[in-house]
């Protein structure tokens, strides 16, 4: 009979040559054994495991196309009132937008004096309204009331002659048209056909602060 090795209570027994384990081998139990096999793949995929490193980043895809314009949305809340025009005092009549303009005609057969102010017949414009105007026709002067930046321009029928000037005025400056006799021969101071005179000037901006 062959040998055989035993293993009895931790001590090793022979008996022939034919080896087994004994009453005390270490044993697997058999539901482990069963639960050993092959593993279902989708289980695995289903199974979380430690989050990777980040990736680099993709190339750009190309632009989208632009999608539908939304409906118009609702109108917004009013906003706050704004801050106070700015005004002036004329006349004792409370405060009122800054403006002065004017426009006067001179029709008359013989030239105006040398050297004095040019004064007119009447006015077309002449603003503001109430006894403090700007312009008066009988001295021919424009007083400035409203410091600002004012046109003025001027036309004689008489030798064909029109300018216009801009200019920046203080209150209190005056501004008049006169005559001079440099440009004009002797047969000219004869000749008694009307000599119709336009003067006219108003505010571009003023500079009230």
């Amino acid at each position: 009979m062959p040998d055989v090795m035993r293993v009895v209570g931790g001590e090793t027994a022979w008996r022939g040559r034919q080896e087994f384990q004994g009453e005390t081998d270490i044993q697997e139990p058999r539901e482990r054994k069963e639960r050993q096999g092959p593993v279902d793949e989708a289980v695995l995929r289903r199974l979380k495991g430690e989050a990777g490193g980040r990736g680099q980043q993709g190339v750009m895809g190309p632009k989208g196309y632009r999608g539908h314009l939304g409906a118009a949305g609702q109108p917004g809340e009013p906003g706050r009132p704004g801050a106070e025009g700015k005004g002036i005092i004329s006349g004792g009549q409370g405060t009122q937008t800054a403006r002065s303009a004017f426009s006067a005609i001179r029709t008359h057969n013989t030239y105006p004096g040398f050297g004095k102010p040019i004064t007119y017949g009447r006015t077309v414009v002449n603003t503001p309204e109430g006894n403090d105007k700007d312009f008066n026709a009988a001295t021919g002067h424009f007083t400035c009331r409203v410091p600002g930046v004012y046109y003025f321009t001027f036309h004689s029928m008489a030798k064909v002659l029109s300018g216009g000037v801009v200019l920046q005025l203080t209150a209190g400056q005056k501004v008049w048209l006169e005559s001079f006799r440099d440009l004009q021969r002797a047969n000219e101071l004869r000749d008694s056909q009307d000599k119709q005179i336009i003067f006219s000037g108003f505010l571009l901006f003023s500079n009230l602060e």
